[in-house]
C-alpha cells in the first residue's frame, strides 16, 4: 500500500475527531497530514513526508487558526458556563458577607462567597442576610459580589 493513503487515512481521522472537539487543532493536523500526503505521492523520502507534515501543521497553526478563532467569535458570541456563567448574576445574601467570607443563594445553590478585598485593612465592608448582591468574579469556589444596584431584580446573562 503506498504511503500517501496512510497519510490521507490519518487526515481524515484527525478530520472526523475535530468534529467532536470543535478546537480547530486537529483539523490543522490534518491540513499537515495532507502536506505529508502530497510529499509521498509526489514520491518524497519518507523523513522529508514527517518534516513538510510538521511544518504544513504548525504554520496552520499559527496563521490560519487564529485568524478563523477570530472570525468565528466575531459571527457567534461566546456564551460563558458553568461557574463563569455566574458573573454578573444577582445573588441573595443568606449569612453575612464580609471580605473574609459568608454564604449567597446564586442560581438556586448556595455558594460561599466574600466581598472584593480593596486593599484596606480592617474595612468594616459587611451585607446582611437578606441583601442583593451581584457576582463580580468566581474565585475557584467562591464567589466574589458587591452590593447590588437598587432597582435591579433579574439576574443579568453576561454578554
Amino acid at each position: 500500500m503506498d504511503s500517501w493513503l496512510w497519510w490521507v487515512g490519518g487526515a481524515l481521522v484527525l478530520a472526523a475527531v475535530e468534529m467532536l472537539s470543535l478546537d480547530l487543532v486537529l483539523i490543522m493536523l490534518a491540513g499537515g497530514a495532507v502536506g505529508g500526503a502530497v510529499t509521498a505521492a509526489a514520491g518524497g523520502e519518507f523523513w522529508l513526508q514527517i518534516v513538510v507534515a510538521c511544518v504544513v501543521a504548525v504554520l496552520l497553526l499559527f496563521t490560519l487558526r487564529p485568524w478563523l478563532l477570530r472570525h468565528l467569535k466575531q459571527r457567534m458570541p461566546l456564551v460563558e458556563t458553568n461557574a463563569a456563567g455566574q458573573v454578573g448574576r444577582l445573588a441573595v445574601v443568606i449569612s453575612e458577607v464580609t471580605e473574609t467570607g459568608g454564604r449567597v443563594k446564586l442560581s438556586g445553590e448556595v455558594w460561599s462567597a466574600r466581598l472584593p478585598d480593596d486593599g484596606i485593612p480592617n474595612s468594616s465592608g459587611r451585607v446582611l442576610p437578606g441583601s442583593e448582591v451581584r457576582v463580580v468574579q468566581i474565585d475557584g469556589a467562591t464567589a466574589v459580589v458587591e452590593p447590588a444596584t437598587s432597582g435591579s431584580t433579574q439576574p443579568e446573562q453576561p454578554a
